[in-house]
């Protein structure tokens, strides 16, 4: 009898953050219907406040430390942490700007719903998976600053302006608004401090905000700009087809 060809291993792009588990590691969402194309409610940003004082947030903070002074290229935060511990993670510390060499950031199966702009800051990031973090509906417009970023694997159905769906964004204020007014609850994120587009630390002037679909790495994705002046505003890049 001949030989039988050898059987192939694939890898598990995922680690053993897929397995499943007895105790959910992420909530349910109920922004706008991830299926239906009916649903046009009003619909607003995650309100919830990140606990920075549960022992998830400490444990996610001593990973970060610890990858930045390895300088590991693989960065998978969630595969060190138990399901309870996953669902208590909802954002991510602005300390992910000291992660300057890593290359791939898996985030799957997170109960993230939103991204601090630092991760602009990982200039050396070409791969960001944070597929089937369906809670995480837009990014903050700073990931266009990762410049060798190719790869993508993004929820798109779970998305504001997903092509298919087209939920409405959440409405933003036509009015400047102080740093320091800004929260989960109104604005998208936990704290504001330098502009979107060029950097800057804002004054009185104020931040004001604004959408813009545009191609990164594999996806058209809904980013959050938040611009120290109408000028930085109409130096943004003009969004995505369609």
């Amino acid at each position: 009898m001949a030989d039988q060809a050898e059987p192939v291993v694939f890898t598990n792009r995922w680690g053993d953050v897929s397995v499943h588990a007895t105790a959910p590691r992420r909530d349910l969402c109920a922004c706008f219907d991830q299926v239906r194309v009916s649903n046009r409610r009003r619909v607003t940003f995650h309100q919830e406040q990140q606990d920075a004082s549960s022992p998830a947030w400490q444990h996610l903070l001593a990973q970060i430390e610890e990858a930045a002074a390895d300088g590991r290229e693989e960065f998978r935060p969630l595969v060190e942490m138990s399901p309870q511990e996953r669902r208590q993670i909802i954002t991510l510390p602005p300390t992910i700007a000291k992660l300057t060499s890593v290359r791939h950031f898996v985030l799957y199966g997170s109960n993230l719903v939103r991204i601090p702009p630092q991760i602009g800051a990982m200039t050396s990031l070409e791969e960001f998976t944070p597929y089937t973090s369906y809670r995480l509906h837009w990014f903050p417009y700073e990931l266009t600053r990762c410049p060798n970023l190719r790869r993508s694997t993004v929820s798109t159905r779970a998305l504001y302006g997903n092509e298919k769906l087209r939920p409405p964004f959440p409405p933003l204020s036509s009015v400047p608004a102080r740093p320091s007014d800004f929260g989960a609850a109104a604005g998208g994120t936990d704290a504001v401090r330098t502009c979107s587009v060029c950097d800057e630390p804002f004054e009185a002037a104020g931040v004001r905000q604004a959408w813009l679909s545009l191609r990164v790495a594999t996806d058209v994705l809904p980013l959050l700009v938040n611009a120290c002046s109408n000028t930085c505003l109409r130096a943004l890049p003009a969004g995505a087809a369609g």
